[in-house]
């Protein structure tokens, strides 16, 4: 078996997680072997007795095999890949596996994230609608989190205007949340790339969507805010791209406005406003 093979068994088995999986991966490069048993597998991990009896009778478990073909039909990245995207690699918390439909070129293209409210206003769209309609003729790839709200505007448009996009989602690839983006999740996998860093068949979770967040905050080059409460989580993925040196923009909106409360407090704080796509494209290409 080789190390990438053993990587994605242990992203698929239970009992192990991120930082499980870590340790049996440096212990192999360290001891340059691959493990196959789970007895080793647990004690390189150095799992709790707890967790290294679940994830010893799930490795030999049929439900694990049946998992395992699975997976077989879809399309894999793993950070051992030659072309795992270098700004991902550097990033808080790289992904170690992701699961992919679509165009997987795309990652290696230049990324605008965009997020916001999932509760956006009239003012939200419109903006959506301004900022990336003149994008089209940039070479650049709209991402964000196929979310209800700004999320889904901002992969709408993109796919008006001839864009490609990236969504990053917190379900298995065969999983839409919320529902009424199924037609939208479908279209971005047939032109654009659907990522997923959970299994096929995994249902959202609220912990997902943070995890979710800081991968768009790692691809991207650059990252713009429409719309944001005080606290909301679009300002937690805007301060995980500030840590990862990305540069990040706001939308200026009425002081009394509860929904540009956290933009607004994003450009205080020195963040880029934005009032025009021109002020985008300085962000990812300085010097056209």
């Amino acid at each position: 078996m080789q190390l990438r093979s053993l990587l994605i068994r242990l992203h698929l088995a239970h009992g192990i997680g991120y930082v499980g999986i870590g340790k049996v991966l440096r212990f192999c490069r360290r001891h340059q072997t691959v493990l196959t048993e789970a007895a080793e597998i647990a004690k390189a991990a150095k799992l709790s007795t707890r967790a290294a009896r679940e994830f010893r009778r799930d490795w030999q478990s049929s439900q694990f095999h049946e998992r395992l073909m699975r997976h077989q039909t879809v399309m894999i990245m793993t950070i051992l890949d030659a072309d795992y995207p270098v700004q991902l690699l550097e990033s808080y918390h790289p992904p170690l596996v992701l699961f992919l439909q679509g165009q997987r070129t795309l990652l290696a293209t230049p990324q605008l994230a965009v997020v916001g409210a999932r509760q956006a206003s009239p003012y939200a769209a419109r903006v959506v609608q301004r900022l990336l309609a003149p994008l089209a003729a940039t070479p650049v790839t709209i991402i964000s989190g196929l979310a209800a709200g700004t999320d889904g505007l901002a992969h709408q448009q993109a796919l008006k205007h001839h864009l490609p996009t990236i969504a990053v989602i917190g379900t298995g690839l065969d999983v839409t949340y919320p529902r009424v983006n199924a037609e939208l999740q479908r279209q971005v996998g047939q032109v654009g790339l659907l990522i997923s860093e959970y299994p096929l068949g995994s249902p959202p979770a609220r912990h997902h969507f943070p995890e979710r967040n800081r991968i768009i905050a790692g691809l991207c080059q650059a990252l713009v805010v429409i719309e944001a409460r005080e606290h909301s989580g679009s300002l937690i993925t805007a301060n995980l791209a500030l840590q990862n040196n990305r540069n990040v923009m706001a939308v200026p909106g009425p002081i009394d406005a509860p929904m540009s409360v956290g933009c607004n407090q994003l450009i205080f704080a020195g963040a880029k406003p934005v009032l025009n796509s021109r002020h985008i494209i300085e962000e990812i290409y300085p010097k056209i």
